[in-house]
């Protein structure tokens, strides 16, 4: 019998993927533009009192700027430069203050790629979603084994079924105005989980 249980708890870890693009007539004019904006995040982040190890480059590139043009095709018209950082924000009562002050310290040029409210030890909750799933293989199999005039015997095997996570959504995210800092609420996350159980039947 293939049993499935979930629980639920409150994410304690704000991660957030903060990005610039800035556009110029030069590579080197991109770069520079690029690389301040990018300084600009990160001094607010460790002002924030951002840890080292919590913040990461995520990368940095430049590109061609082509716009198409009738009777021309496509011409350059500049280049633009774009780079991320990611952080780690492990205090959630003043996350949402430190994202709105990170994606202003860049202006026009910030981009908020990805916001997302996960649990930095899932071990636990992970546990109970476990106990759940075994709960239910059991009382499935107690039901057949009734339904078939019988009992259930020993434990002939167990399989772990790690459910496909999809995308989980962000439990709360709203945006007031463009002049308010974002509202996060965290919610719960849910862990899945699945377990497989052959059991002997006795009569």
């Amino acid at each position: 019998m293939t049993g499935t249980g979930s629980a639920e708890a409150a994410p304690d870890l704000v991660l957030v993927s903060v990005g610039v693009e800035c556009r110029a007539g030069s590579v080197q004019e991109a770069y520079a533009a690029a690389g301040e904006a990018l300084a600009a995040v990160g001094s607010v982040l460790r002002g924030r009192g951002v840890a080292p190890a919590e913040l990461r480059t995520a990368g940095l590139s430049v590109r061609a700027d082509l716009a198409w043009r009738d009777g021309e095709g496509h011409k350059l018209v500049g280049y633009v430069a774009a780079g991320s950082l990611l952080v780690k924000l492990r205090d959630m009562g003043s996350a949402s203050g430190t994202v709105s002050e990170a994606v202003h310290a860049a202006g026009d040029a910030a981009r908020l790629n990805s916001l997302q409210l996960v649990l930095s030890d899932d071990s636990a909750i992970r546990a109970e979603a476990r106990d759940a799933a075994w709960a239910d293989a059991l009382r499935i199999a107690g039901q057949y084994a009734a339904l078939a005039s019988g009992t259930l015997g020993r434990v002939l095997s167990v399989a772990d079924q790690r459910p496909v996570s999809g995308p989980v959504p962000l439990a709360g995210l709203q945006r007031a105005s463009a002049t308010e800092s974002v509202a996060l609420e965290p919610g719960e996350n849910r862990v899945e989980a699945a377990v497989t159980v052959t059991w002997e039947l006795q009569h």
